[in-house]
Order: structure tokens, then C-alpha cells, then sequence
């Protein structure tokens, strides 16, 4: 983390008393209130402070970048039949994966920031107000002059998605300036996760920032549309950790055919040669395959009370992946965590599950 020398004194003096309020910090150094504020305001943009009563943020953190917007999920009551009107219910969420995988990491206990962009207006209120009260740290989210993105997500009687519209152009334009003015957090951070709704440049200014502080990368390709542009991104000079894809964005990643096993086996490959450290696939109701340097793991899903919603499971699966190999556990340990929160996710209604903790996700492992 970069910290001038004044920010440094300041950090200093609140690891003495870390409830020693800006006058005292004044005070202390000999300059003004005002000025303490400033400086205050960069340490927490940083990261090298947590807010009110100045906690330090010494512990693991991760940084998000990624696509924030509305979901607006409709429900079929019966068997969706295309073509026609279908009676059902329907419901807004603060949604899209980076703030999605952030409020996730954030409920299980990670310091996270996310960096991504929304609308002024008032459905970016909406999400700004959730996301940070979830707590996450949101001050490097962009107010875009697009209206806040939306995802649009029809689901069938069982809770199975049908067809999904997002129209996400807020985060469409999340420029490499907007990544850099958060360049002190990202070379600070534990992980990086990065959203593939980011545009090409984002991405690839975000792989070299990351790369250059010699931080760890998990790349999620979000999609089939989105998983083929990344396919230039992925290269040995910007070794990524982990790349998370299901076996159709893994496909589009590498231009290969992936239906048998095999193939597969060979697409997974050709990541390695690329660059990426780990492979985790996605599977559905089979699992997931997760690949590395010590070879590769099938993983069993961890069966769900019920199936009530499938929006935002992986995005749970990938953020608690992320928690566990923080607080330590090894690679396939830390999937299988991840399993047992997408399980729980899908048992709810809602895309983050508002009751999610460490200790609820270690008691359905």
C-alpha cells in the first residue's frame, strides 16, 4: 500500500488510540482539522482504514471490479410457455456479479471494495445504499451518466432461469482511469476478482495493474458472449490465479470444443498454458472439476433443502471460494466451501442470501 508520510503519522498515532478523533490527530501533528479530513478520506480510500473509530485494515481484503446494477427477476406460477403471457410474480434486487461476489465476500466476513459503476439516478442510490450497508466499501463506484444497468431474469415454476436481458452499459464503460484512481487498493489487496462484463481495456489494464503489484487474480467470464473476447486477455505474461468458468464459457474462452471429457481435459489445458494457475469449472448438478498444479479434483454439489432460485449461485460460490482461501484452506477445500454457499443461495429467494455467514456456510459443508 502507498502511503505518503503524513498518512503514515496518522496510522501511527491511531494504532496508539485508534479512537482519537480528527481534532486530536490535529492536534498531535501540529496542523489542521481540515487537512486531517483529507487525509483521513485517502487512508479510507486506501483501505488503511475502516471507518468510524478509525479500525485498521490489516487483515485480508479484496478488490472487486465488476458490474453493479438492478435485477428484476419475474417467476412463472406454472411451466413457462414461450410465445405468450405467463402469470407469475416478479421483484428488484441490487444485483450484477463484481457487487454481487463483493456483498457475499463482505457477508462472510472479508474486507472488500468494489470498484464498478452505476447510474445518478435514483436505482444507483438503491444499490449504493445496499451494497454498503451490506458492507462493503464503496467509494471507488463510478456515477455514470447512463441509467443504473439492469439484468432481467425470467425464471420457470422451478426456480430454473429461461432467459435473460441485461443491459449494462454503465459498466460497459468502466474505463482503465476508473480501475487506476483505485491503484493503491489493488496493489494492497489479497485477491483481485474481476468481472468479464468489463470492457477488453478495463480488463486488460486490470490484469497488468494486478500482475505488476504481484497480486493474486480470480477471473470470472460471466457469460458465453462475454467469455470469447477474453480469450486474447489470457496470456503467460499475466498469470491469473484462478479462472472460474462453467463448461460452455470454457469452451468460448479457449475456441475448443468441450463435450466430451477429453476435451474438456484439453480445454482446461490450454488455461494452463495461458497463464491461469487454477482451473475451476463449473459442472451444474454433476459438481465442479477445479485443476491445478497438483492435479485435478472432482468436486460432488452439495445438495440444496430445495430449489427456489438459481440467480446469483455462482456468484455465491465464487465469492466464499475467495473467503476460504484467504482465511487459509487449501484450493479444494475452499471449492467445496464454495459449494455448500451457492447450496444455500439457491434455497432463498434472494440473489445474496441476507443471512449469510461463515459459521451458516461451514454448518452445510
Amino acid at each position: 500500500m502507498s502511503l505518503t508520510e503524513r498518512e503514515r503519522e496518522i496510522v501511527a498515532l491511531l494504532r496508539r488510540d485508534p479512537l482519537l478523533n480528527s481534532e486530536g490527530i490535529a492536534d498531535a501533528l501540529g496542523t489542521t482539522r481540515a487537512a486531517v479530513n483529507v487525509h483521513l478520506s485517502n487512508l479510507g480510500k486506501k483501505g488503511a482504514i475502516l471507518g468510524r473509530g478509525y479500525v485498521l485494515g490489516d487483515g485480508p481484503s479484496v478488490v472487486v471490479v465488476g458490474g453493479a446494477n438492478m435485477d428484476v427477476k419475474a417467476r412463472s406460477a406454472r411451466k413457462a410457455r414461450p410465445g405468450t403471457s405467463n402469470p407469475g410474480s416478479s421483484s428488484f434486487a441490487p444485483g450484477g456479479v463484481g457487487r454481487n461476489v463483493a456483498e457475499n465476500l463482505a457477508r462472510l466476513g472479508t474486507r472488500t471494495h468494489l470498484v464498478a459503476a452505476v447510474g445518478a439516478d435514483p436505482l444507483g442510490d438503491q444499490v449504493l445504499a445496499a451494497t454498503s450497508d451490506a458492507g462493503v466499501r464503496v467509494e471507488h463506484v463510478r456515477r455514470s451518466p447512463h441509467g443504473t444497468g439492469t439484468y432481467t431474469a425470467v425464471l420457470d415454476a422451478d426456480g430454473e432461469l429461461v432467459v435473460a436481458v441485461s443491459d449494462m452499459r454503465a459498466t460497459d464503460e468502466l474505463a482503465p482511469a476508473d480501475v487506476g484512481a483505485a491503484r493503491d487498493l489493488v496493489a494492497a489487496a489479497s485477491l483481485v476478482v474481476l468481472d468479464g462484463n468489463l470492457a477488453a481495456p478495463t480488463l486488460a489494464y486490470a490484469l497488468d495493474l494486478a500482475a505488476a503489484a504481484g497480486v493474486r487474480v480470480v477471473l470470472e467470464p460471466v457469460s458465453v458472449p462475454k467469455a470469447e473476447p477474453l480469450r486474447a486477455l489470457l496470456d503467460p505474461g499475466r498469470p491469473v490465479y484462478a479462472v472460474t468458468p462453467n463448461r460452455d464459457e470454457l469452451g468460448a474462452l479457449t475456441g475448443r470444443p468441450v463435450r466430451t471429457e477429453s476435451q474438456l481435459a484439453g480445454a482446461v489445458d490450454d488455461l494452463h498454458a495461458r497463464g491461469a494457475s487454477y482451473v475451476w469449472v463449473r459442472l451444474g448438478e454433476r459438481g465442479s472439476l477445479l485443476s491445478g498444479p497438483d492435479g485435478r479434483t472432482e468436486l460432488a454439489a452439495v445438495p440444496a433443502p430445495e430449489v427456489v432460485d438459481v440467480t446469483g449461485a455462482g456468484d455465491a460460490m465464487l465469492a466464499a471460494f475467495c473467503h476460504a482461501v484467504l482465511a487459509g484452506e487449501g484450493e479444494a477445500e475452499a471449492a467445496a466451501y464454495g459449494h455448500a454457499a451457492a447450496a444455500l443461495t439457491i434455497a432463498g429467494t434472494h440473489t445474496v442470501r441476507p443471512d449469510l455467514t461463515d459459521r451458516l456456510v461451514r454448518r452445510h459443508a
